[in-house]
């Protein structure tokens, strides 16, 4: 079986789908690996790496996937990659299908079964695979780096002889995994950390990283969460009072970090104009949910905004803003995955589409588009 790891081609993806690391680990099946010229350089991966873990560096993109039977990629190929690809390959990859439907058809076309890696089950055998969990990881992280980047102050409190520079109060907006790393980051760079979520069980996780918690905490808050350990619908009343509360708070802080995004939908908005004129001057604001529209009112994709006199950081890609490090769980959450469909004993591949993580996550196959999220009514029967 022969695995391809190709370069990326976005502007702001700096991420490889492979480690050497992990291209060991693949050789040792009886893979042959093929990797694009300087696919690894964004990630501080040079090709004599790879040529060290076993792999052969091909010159180009379509010499590196033209016979694969697997293909590793961060981003969903385009119309241009997919046309290089043998019919039948597998391809493992962040497909972001969701307003992206006529390129979910097009790999269809193109004979490909893609695999959504985002659509991985958050059940205990797959851990090691999500690929939110790890990106979103160090993407909260990254983003109190931006903010405390654009802030022209110290985070932590200071006391000297010339006096005391007070802690910058940080508050981080939703306590999921970007939130949770956020907050704890902010932490240990010594600033005051307070932070919200819709989830009464987020409560507990922000006081155990010495945070304070911040929400109207009434009868319907504690009632706000379903046996699956999703947020319910508020009521109107609970709302206002909640944005009330979150608004009275907003102007009290240097650094506000946003990180409501839900997968297929548009981020909700969280910060208003007004609450940004209420903040002090030079305020930061990191929105990690640009790429859906953003959870501040005033965001732009890709660039960093003064709104009100409050800096709204809207980096695309936050994760990629440290290649190397995402790199390196993104590649083991692929291997993970590739894994599960590799004989060992034959040392060949052999997919199970009878396993739930395969079920989960296969978007086309044979032809068709087969998740049943994206699969036309017709067709999704039986599948």
């Amino acid at each position: 079986m022969k695995i391809a790891v190709p370069r990326e081609t976005d502007a702001v993806e700096t991420r490889v789908s492979a480690t050497p690391d992990t291209i060991k680990k693949l050789i040792g099946f009886g893979a042959t690996v093929v990797v694009e010229k300087d696919a690894g350089k964004l990630s501080r991966i040079p090709d004599q790496d790879y040529k060290d873990a076993g792999a052969e560096i091909a010159v180009d993109y379509a010499s590196t996937v033209g016979d694969a039977d697997v293909v590793l990629k961060v981003r969903r190929p385009s119309a241009d990659e997919l046309g290089a690809m043998k019919k039948g390959a597998l391809v493992l990859a962040s497909m972001d299908p969701y307003g992206n439907e006529k390129d979910v058809e097009a790999m269809a076309k193109a004979g490909i079964t893609a695999f959504a890696m985002e659509f991985m089950p958050r059940i205990t055998r797959a851990q090691v695979m999500d690929v939110l969990s790890s990106q979103a990881n160090l993407a909260g992280y990254q983003a109190v780096i931006e903010g405390a980047a654009e802030y022209d102050r110290a985070m932590p409190m200071m006391m000297t002889a010339a006096g005391t520079v007070p802690a910058a109060r940080v508050f981080v907006m939703g306590a999921g995994v970007a939130g949770l790393q956020a907050i704890a980051t902010a932490r240990r760079l010594g600033a005051v950390v307070t932070a919200t979520d819709v989830r009464p069980a987020a409560k507990e996780q922000v006081e155990s990283l010495g945070a304070k918690f911040v929400a109207v905490e009434d009868e319907e808050f504690k009632q706000a969460e379903t046996a699956g350990g999703y947020a319910k619908q508020m009521s109107e009343e609970y709302q206002k009072k909640q944005a009330e509360l979150v608004a009275t708070h907003i102007a009290k802080q240097d650094i506000v970090i946003t990180t409501a995004l839900i997968p297929g939908r548009p981020a909700p908005q969280l910060v208003s104009k007004a609450m940004l004129e209420s903040m002090r001057p030079g305020a930061i604001v990191v929105d990690l949910a640009v790429e859906r529209g953003g959870n501040v009112e005033g965001a732009k994709p890709g660039k960093i905004a003064t709104v009100a006199g409050v800096k709204v950081v809207g980096h695309l890609n936050m994760a990629a803003r440290i290649g190397a490090s995402a790199s390196a769980l993104y590649a083991k959450n692929l291997f993970a995955f590739l894994e599960t469909m590799i004989d060992k004993e034959a040392k060949a591949l052999k997919p199970d589409f009878e396993d739930e993580l395969l079920q989960a996550t296969v978007l086309t196959r044979d032809g068709k588009v087969v998740h049943p999220a994206f699969a036309p009514a017709e067709s999704s029967g039986g599948e």
